[in-house]
C-alpha cells in the first residue's frame, strides 16, 4: 500500500468541509473588503523566493523543495504565496499602471520542515496581498479583514504588532543591533550567529529559550523609529484603540520572511500549542522594487488554513437536495430522466440499485438529504412518485408529469 508522504495529508469528510468552510468565508469577507481572485502557479524559479523571502531565513535555508527540471531549470514549490503574487503583479505590467490593486488567493504551499501539529510540508494558506496604497489606513483596514474573517469562524485570538522601521531607519538600528550582538554572540544558537552577519534582525525572531532570554536587554527598532514610521505606529494604535480591536506591542516581532518594513502583526490563538500563529504579515514596501519592478508600497497577510482547523466548527448541517430511489429496475431508468431536470438547481442524488422503501429512507437520512422520490411497483404502475419531506415529514404521491423542476 502506497502512503501519503510524511508531512502530507488528505483532506476528506469533516477536514475537507472545514476546508471549504473555511475559504469561502474568507472569500466572502475579503470580496467585501474590494479583493479579487488571482491564482499563481505552484512552481516558480528558485531566485524569486532567495530574492524576496530572503537568504537568512529558515525557508530558504532549509525548508525548499528545490530541484533542476529537464530543462535544466533551478525550480522550487512554493513556500509561500506574497512572493509569487509580487512576482505576477510585476510580470503583468500592474506596477506600471497608476491604481491600487488588492488580490486574494488560497492554495497549497509546501516545505521540507519536521511535521507537527498544526505544521505540515504540504499545507494550506489563504492570503490577501494589496498594492499602491502606501496609507496606514490600509495597514488598519487589512487587520479589520482578518479580525472579520476570525469573528465570522468563530475563533478566539490575540493580536501582536511591531514597526520594523523603513530604509531610513533601519541602517543606524542595524548598527546599534550588531553592536549588541557581538557582544553575546558565543552565547547564540548557530543559526542566530550566521544572521549576524546576513540580516541580524532576523535574531530576534529566533525561537530557542536561551537565546530569546540573551535578547531581553537588546536595542528595540521600536525606540529607534524615525519620525514617518513613529507617526505611522502611533496612527496605527490608536486606529485600532478606536473600534476596541485589543493588541500587545511586540518589539522582538519581525516575522520570518525578509521583505517586511514598517507594521508587522501577527494573529495568536493559545488554543493550538506552541504553533501560535494563526495569521500574519505585514507591510513589504520595497519587495516589487527588488524584483525589477516599479517601486509599489503593499502589505498583505496569510492564514495557515491547517492551522486553524480544530479551532473551527461546522455550521449546522440543513438537510437540503432530493434522493431518488426505486424498487424496481425500470424505475431506477425513469429516475434517471427525472434527476437530469432536478440537478439543473439542486443537489440529487440517484441510487442505482434496488432496495426497500426503507432502505432507501435510511440512505436519505444518511446523507441529510431533504426530500426522497420513490417508486415503487404500485408507482410504476400508476406512472405516479412518492415524495416524502424529511424536514416536514409531509407524504404525497403525484403522477410523474406533474413534477415540478424548481
Amino acid at each position: 500500500m502506497i502512503n501519503p508522504l510524511r508531512g502530507m495529508k488528505d483532506l476528506i469528510f469533516e477536514d475537507s468541509q472545514k476546508f471549504v468552510h473555511i475559504v469561502t468565508t474568507a472569500i466572502k469577507i475579503s470580496k467585501n473588503y474590494g479583493y479579487s481572485y488571482i491564482e499563481i502557479p505552484i512552481l516558480e524559479e528558485t531566485a524569486l523566493f532567495k530574492r524576496s523571502v530572503g537568504e537568512s531565513s529558515d525557508i530558504v535555508g532549509k525548508e525548499m523543495y528545490q530541484f533542476q527540471d529537464k530543462g535544466d531549470n533551478d525550480v522550487c514549490m512554493r513556500p509561500e504565496g506574497t512572493a509569487g503574487i509580487v512576482r505576477a503583479f510585476i510580470s503583468n505590467k500592474l506596477d506600471r499602471q497608476d491604481s491600487t490593486f488588492r488580490f486574494y488567493y488560497y492554495g497549497p504551499m509546501f516545505r521540507y520542515e519536521r511535521p507537527q501539529k498544526g505544521r505540515l510540508r504540504s499545507f494550506h494558506q489563504f492570503g490577501c496581498e494589496s498594492f499602491g496604497e502606501a496609507s496606514v489606513y490600509e495597514d488598519f483596514m487589512i487587520i479589520c479583514m482578518i479580525k472579520d474573517i476570525f469573528n465570522a469562524l468563530d475563533i478566539n485570538f490575540a493580536l501582536k504588532i511591531n514597526s520594523l522601521g523603513c530604509k531610513d531607519c533601519m541602517p543606524p538600528y542595524r548598527v546599534k543591533l550588531v553592536s549588541f550582538l557581538s557582544d553575546i554572540k558565543d552565547e547564540l544558537c548557530e543559526d542566530c550567529k550566521r544572521r549576524i552577519d546576513i540580516n541580524p534582525i532576523r535574531v530576534l525572531d529566533c525561537k530557542i529559550e536561551r537565546c530569546q532570554s540573551m535578547l531581553c536587554n537588546s536595542p528595540k527598532l521600536i525606540d529607534n523609529l524615525c519620525e514617518v514610521c513613529d507617526s505611522d505606529f502611533e496612527k496605527l494604535k490608536s486606529l485600532l484603540d478606536s473600534v476596541n480591536i485589543e493588541y500587545e506591542c511586540d518589539t522582538n516581532l519581525v516575522r520570518g520572511l525578509d521583505y517586511y518594513n514598517k507594521t508587522a502583526f501577527e494573529f495568536i490563538s493559545s488554543e493550538i500549542g506552541s504553533q501560535s500563529a494563526i495569521a500574519g504579515g505585514g507591510r513589504y514596501d520595497r519587495l516589487v522594487e527588488f524584483l525589477d519592478g516599479k517601486s509599489t508600497p503593499a502589505i498583505g497577510f496569510a492564514i495557515g488554513i491547517e492551522r486553524i482547523m480544530d479551532l473551527v466548527q461546522l455550521p449546522q448541517a440543513k438537510r437540503e437536495g432530493f434522493y431518488l430511489g426505486s424498487m424496481n429496475e425500470k424505475g431506477i431508468e425513469n429516475l434517471c430522466a427525472i434527476s437530469l431536470n432536478l440537478v439543473k438547481n439542486n443537489k440529487v442524488t440517484l441510487e442505482y440499485k434496488v432496495k426497500s422503501l426503507k432502505s432507501h429512507l435510511k440512505s436519505a437520512d444518511k446523507i441529510g438529504a431533504k426530500i426522497i422520490i420513490f417508486i415503487g411497483d404500485d408507482e410504476l404502475a400508476n406512472e405516479t412518485l412518492w415524495i416524502k419531506d424529511l424536514e416536514t415529514k409531509e407524504e404525497k404521491i403525484i403522477r410523474i408529469d406533474e413534477l415540478e423542476f424548481s
